[in-house]
Parts: structure tokens; C-alpha cells; sequence
């Protein structure tokens, strides 16, 4: 497909609002715009109206099947295909959709997980369309179409078994405080929002190496491989000369994502060999992370269609970049304002410097729990690694505004700020621009980036709702308790400057401007008192303590049961991804690894005869030999060592937080233990008799 036109191109496939305002009947779509825009209840009346015309133009283009597109709690999407056609066949068929099947559906909510709140033998669960995101119609390469409908998820008792439900009541939640806040300075929007942009790492490998790789087919990245010769150490691949294979590949997605309304604006190469990235302009959040499980599946679906793989998973390769999903996240009103911009006076900005102090309060006071929503079994990987933050949580504001918060804790209030420099190189030809006032931090897992702050920390296959539901609401609940204070006084001004001065003063430990990877920060966040967890399964556990359960509560954003459910899928999915991450490596290992080491051993000592039959002493024959069979001894006993971890594991399968804690504690170590003789003998081998596509074959043969 041409990108000549994009104007033309853009939303083609998406019931957006121009289609909408043209199929709907006036009175169906200022009602529909009302829920939308406003939230108010959705008016069941306008139900058939709104199906038909969204079938009659899903239909217009092709479509002759409906699915309600849901969330499940396995940080993907799910779809169950439904045809329009309707009657029988004396009468023929007709293309029909009812506005109760827009409505909802019912899908087995047993077969997703759960933990717990559904069993087999209660299995109904619904799901409801949320008109909030626009539907699209999705297609395939032999030009079958099906409408798909955002949807929530929910169990017949009433709980969310899915990421939307909270991510939707999460903003309703920063809405209905941010509200109050804004109230006090004379301000009533009709919605605030909190928008997101992200930005998607992904690595690409030829396709056909990749299916000779088991851990990449199983897993997403490769359980073993030594280093290439070359890796990312000359800085020569971020922003790097796209080649043509991948560029068209790209060109290919972007079409794609037009199509369907993403805004994706960027794209270049990242810093490892084979990385790149993709990123997003900002939207409404529910609708950015409906568009970022699409680029995902969308990443994978076309990269196969150009001889490629995209490999999400966050830590792909050893010893190169990892690949995060920078989340940039800001609140907004739906008249335009920027709550996030600090304006060219945040000295004096104080509605600026109540929000800025929530949210550092926020961060400091659940750390944990941010550090748990980025959590997922590659990120571990991934965290504190080459060009990813640390584990542990900060916040960095830039120069200006750390400033500004220093004035505020020393002298009540801040008197100046740091002003934007101007760009001069000191070469006539070349136009000097107005800087921005604050530099940038890479290392940072928490950064203010200008008018929003830049999640770091979260990981490249995880849903944007996943932590952007913790932000909103950990936000959320600190300007419910700022707008509790500031209703409550007599004097607003004072008691303005009080609130800013004394949270900024209580929680100026979060703040940290420096090097995140140095060494020196994990010393100083000890002291600090700051909390490094630097695993999954010491993070789940944070999801449902008192003080947790406690807040999601107040801002009704999820039950108790609701968090227990997701600390326990987090705890079986940590157990289950290493369970299949040890069967491959044992498979790997035993069946492809270990006889081409042991075929080409017998191929050197063959050797070794035939040259000591002419009378030369086979010296350097025996010496590999000597040293593969050390290296085979070690593999063989790494083997049978993770077998045997792998039957004890076995025992704690009936309680997910043991068995992934078994995981974890007993078995990880072995993966090391097991990959080391196998990646020496890689590189004793030789390259013929190699069993599998190298780190080189891999990252560097695009």
C-alpha cells in the first residue's frame, strides 16, 4: 500500500468520530459523543442504531465477521470471530448485527487466567463494549476482515479479569481529584485525562534463522550464545543508517498503523545491533494501550511478511541493550490545558507545584508498587543492565525544577528559575533555537521530561495498562489528600504553599538528578532509605499489602480480590515462563547442543589418528579434545543438575508464590551454570558444526 496520501490513508479502518458523525443519526451520536467525551451512562436506546451503522461500514469493507477485542490477564489480547450472517437456508442470508451483541458477549472465563477467582466449573464471564475506544476493522493477508470491539472483561461475581477495568476506574479516579484541585483555582473542565505516548523497542532477526532457534520460537530470546565479535560497544548502531530490508519493513508497518489511526510518528534504530524503535504521539490512555497491544501484534504479524521475526521479549541477547516501553504520561484537561507544563513560571506556577509534589509524594510513598507494575520475567533481565534504569525508583526533575523545589524547601518559596539557554554552535550558518530549560536522564527510571514525566522502567512486552493504572492511582489518592487539606483552610494561598513546601520537604529522598547506573546511587539510595528490588517475585507481594489494598479502595480502582487475583497470575506467570525457559534449555542442550559438540569431537580425534598414522603427534588435536571434554562434562552435569530442580519444582505447583519463589531462588542460578560450558564450547566449535545461528548470524546478518 502507497503512503503518498496519508491524510487519506489515516483511521481508514477505524468507526472514528468523522464516521461516526456521518452513519449516525444526530440525536445517536450527540449521545454517544456525550458518554464518550463526558462519561456519562450509555443510553442502551441508541444500541441497535450504532450497531447497524457499524456493521453496514465494517461490511463496506469487507468485513463479514465481529469480535469483542478484550484484555486478559495474560498481557495480550483476545478475540472470538462471530459471523453477520443470519437465516437459514430456505431463506438465504442477510448481514445482521443487534446492538445486544455490540452490547457484550460471553466467553469462557475459566480458560483465562485468573488466579482464583474463577474456577472450571464457573465458567461464564462477559464481555462489555467500551465505546471509549474506537472499533476497527482488522485484516490479513488473503483479504479476510473482521470488526474488531474494544471490550472489558468481567467474571459473572462482578470482577475484572482483565486490564482495562482498572485502567478505566484508574481514570476516573485522577478525573474526579484532579477536578478538585483544578476547582480551587476557579477552573471547571469537563474531564481531566491522563494521556500516554510509547515508545516500543523490539529487536528483528532474519526469519528463518529464527526458526532454527527453539529458545527464540518458545521463549523470545536466546537461553544461549556468545558474544559476537562486535557488539554495540563502538556506538554505531543508535540512529544508525536504516538498511533497506528493515526500512521497508517499516514503511510497511507505518501504513499499517495509519490505517488504523496510531500516531506513529518515530523511527530508528536503537542502541543493539538489530534493535529498533518505535514511538507513538501521545493519546487518551485507554486508547494509547488499545493501540500499543495493535503495534505489538502488528510488529509480529508484518515482520513475518518480510522474511523477519520480531522479538519482543525484553532481553533478547545477552550483554547488549534491552528493550523497555517508555510510557510518557501527563495529565490534561479536555479544554487543552497541560497540568504538566510548568509554564515559563513554575516559580510561581502553584497550581504547577501541587501537582508536581503529588506526584513525587506519590513515587516515594509506593515505590514498591511502581517498581511492581513495571515487573514481568524479562524485565528482570532487563533492569540494570546496558542502557536500562535500575530497580531502583526515583524521580528525576532536571535542573529548573530541582532548583525550584530546593528554593521552595529552603525559603518557603522559590523567588527565580533556571531560564532556557540558547543554541549557538558558534557557526554562522547555522540558526540558534531557544534550548529546553532542563536536560534529560537516560538513567532515570522515573524523569520529568519538559510537560510530562517518561515511566523508564517498564518493560517492553507489558501493556501500557499494567502500570500506567498504578500512576493514575497511587496520583490519584495524593490529590485527594491534597484536596482534602486545601478544601478544609481558611486561607488557600497559605495553605497552598504550606502543602508544596512540606511534601516536597518530606519526600525529597525520591529526587535524584545524578547517574542512575552508577555504582555510587545504589550506595546512596541504601542510605536514603529508598527500597531496591531488583526481582519479580520480591515485587508481586507489594500488590497486596494492607496499605494497597487500602488505597485501591479508596479511589475504587480494585478490590482486594482483584489485586490478590493479579499478584497470583504475576506469581504463576513468573513460575510457567521459567518452567518452559528450563524444558527448552534442557531440549536445546541435550538434543542439538551436546551431539554436534560430541560429532565434531569424533571428528578431531579421527583426525588426530589419521595424522599421527603419517607419524606427526596430533598435539593440538588432543588438546581440544581435552579441553571439549571438560566443557562437555560441565554441560552434561549443568543438565542433569536442572532436571532434577525441575521435578522438585514440582511440588509447589498448588501454591503459585512457592513455586514461583522455587523458581526463582533454586532454579534461575542453574540457567547460568548450564549456558556457560555451552556458549565456551561455541566457541570452540567450529562454525559449520554449530548447531544453531549464532549472536553474529542473528544481530549483524540483516
Amino acid at each position: 500500500m502507497s503512503t503518498r496520501n496519508v491524510p487519506e490513508l489515516f483511521a481508514s479502518y477505524t468507526f472514528n468520530d468523522s464516521v461516526m458523525k456521518e452513519r449516525l443519526p444526530k440525536a445517536v451520536y450527540r449521545s454517544l459523543r456525550d458518554t464518550i467525551d463526558n462519561g456519562t451512562p450509555l443510553d442502551n436506546d441508541i444500541l441497535d442504531e450504532v450497531a447497524t451503522a457499524m456493521k453496514e461500514w465494517a461490511v463496506s469493507l469487507g468485513a463479514t465477521h465481529y469480535t469483542h477485542w478484550f484484555q486478559p490477564l495474560n498481557n495480550g489480547t483476545a478475540e472470538k470471530h462471530d459471523s453477520f450472517i443470519e437465516g437459514n437456508q430456505d431463506r438465504g442470508v442477510m448481514m445482521e448485527f443487534s446492538g445486544k451483541a455490540l452490547l457484550k458477549a460471553e466467553p469462557d472465563a475459566s480458560s483465562f487466567p485468573s488466579g482464583g477467582l474463577r474456577s472450571t466449573s464457573a465458567a461464564r464471564g462477559y464481555t462489555a463494549w467500551d465505546c471509549t475506544s474506537p472499533a476497527f476493522v482488522k485484516d490479513t493477508p488473503d483479504g479476510t476482515k473482521v470488526l474488531c470491539i474494544p471490550a472489558a472483561f468481567e467474571s459473572y461475581t462482578g470482577d475484572s479479569l482483565d486490564m482495562k477495568i482498572p485502567l478505566l476506574r484508574s481514570c476516573d479516579a485522577i478525573n474526579r481529584e484532579s477536578k478538585r484541585i483544578l476547582k480551587l483555582f476557579g477552573k471547571e473542565p469537563r474531564r481531566v485525562k491522563t494521556s500516554v505516548g510509547a515508545e516500543q523497542e523490539y529487536f528483528v532477526v532474519d526469519l528463518e534463522k529464527y526458526k532454527q532457534r527453539e529458545d527464540l520460537e518458545l521463549v523470545g530470546r536466546a537461553l544461549f550464545g556468545a558474544p559476537a565479535p562486535k557488539g554495540q560497544e563502538m556506538d554505531d548502531n543508535y540512529f544508525g543508517r536504516i538498511s533497506d530490508r528493515i526500512l521497508v519493513f517499516m514503511n510497511d508497518l507505518n501504513d499499517e498503523l495509519w490505517k488504523y489511526g496510531i500516531l506513529s510518528k518515530t523511527q530508528h534504530y536503537e542502541v543493539a545491533p538489530g534493535q529498533c524503535e518505535l514511538a507513538v504521539i501521545y493519546n487518551d490512555t485507554n486508547i494509547a494501550n488499545d493501540n500499543n497491544q495493535l503495534v505489538m501484534e502488528l510488529l509480529q504479524n508484518l515482520a513475518g511478511r518480510h522474511g523477519l521475526a520480531c522479538l519482543l521479549n525484553e532481553k533478547p541477547f545477552a550483554g547488549v541493550n534491552g528493550s523497555g516501553k517508555h510510557n510518557n504520561w501527563s495529565i490534561a484537561t479536555t479544554d487543552g490545558e497541560n497540568i504538566l507544563d510548568p509554564t515559563d513560571t513554575p516559580e510561581t506556577n502553584i497550581q504547577f507545584q501541587i501537582f508536581l509534589a503529588a506526584i513525587i509524594a506519590a513515587v516515594d510513598k509506593n515505590a514498591e508498587l511502581l517498581r511492581a507494575s513495571a515487573s514481568s520475567v524479562g524485565n528482570d533481565e532487563r533492569l540494570g543492565g546496558n542502557e536500562a534504569p535500575p530497580s531502583i525508583i526515583s524521580v528525576y526533575l532536571g535542573e529548573q525544577l530541582g532548583d525550584m523545589v530546593n528554593q521552595i524547601i529552603e525559603k518557603g518559596s522559590a523567588f527565580n528559575a533556571i531560564k532556557a539557554k540558547t543554541f549557538d554552535a558558534g557557526v554562522e550558518t547555522l540558526p540558534q533555537f531557544k534550548m529546553d530549560a532542563t536536560d534529560r536522564n537516560r538513567t532515570s527510571p522515573f524523569a520529568f521530561t519538559g510537560n510530562k514525566f517518561e515511566f523508564r522502567m517498564v518493560g517492553s512486552t507489558q501493556p501500557v495498562a499494567q502500570p500506567i493504572t498504578v500512576l493514575n492511582t497511587i496520583v490519584a489518592d495524593e490529590l485527594r489528600a491534597a484536596a482534602d487539606i486545601l478544601e478544609a483552610a481558611d486561607d488557600f494561598e497559605s495553605a497552598a504553599k504550606d502543602y508544596i513546601r512540606s511534601t516536597y520537604t518530606k519526600h525529597k529522598r525520591i529526587i535524584y538528578n545524578g547517574n542512575g547506573y552508577s555504582e555510587e546511587w545504589v550506595k546512596e539510595a541504601e542510605e536514603r532509605g529508598l527500597p531496591d528490588i531488583t526481582c519479580m517475585v520480591d515485587a508481586v507481594k507489594y500488590y497486596t499489602t494492607d496499605e494497597t489494598v487500602a488505597l485501591f479502595d479508596r479511589m475504587s480502582v480494585m478490590s482486594r480480590v482483584e489485586l490478590e487475583a493479579r499478584a497470583a497470575v504475576m506469581y504463576e506467570i513468573y513460575a510457567k515462563a521459567k518452567n518452559i525457559e528450563a524444558q527448552v534449555m534442557l531440549d536445546m542442550a541435550s538434543r542439538e547442543i551436546l551431539p554436534a559438540v560430541l560429532k565434531y569431537q569424533g571428528t578431531l580425534a579421527k583426525e588426530a589418528v589419521d595424522i599421527k598414522s603419517v607419524g606427526i603427534d596430533p598435539v593440538v588435536q588432543k588438546d581440544i579434545i581435552e579441553d571439549i571434554t571438560v566443557k562437555i562434562v560441565r554441560l552434561k552435569e549443568a543438565i542433569h543438575k536442572l532436571a532434577d530442580k525441575l521435578i522438585e519444582a514440582r511440588q509447589y505447583e498448588g501454591d503459585v508464590e512457592k513455586w514461583a519463589r522455587f523458581f526463582h531462588d533454586e532454579v534461575n542460578s542453574l540457567f547460568a551454570e548450564l549456558r556457560r560450558p555451552s556458549d565456551e564450547l561455541e566457541l570452540i566449535v567450529a562454525k559449520n558444526a554449530w548447531p544453531v545461528p549464532t549472536y553474529k548470524e542473528l544481530l549483524f546478518d540483516l
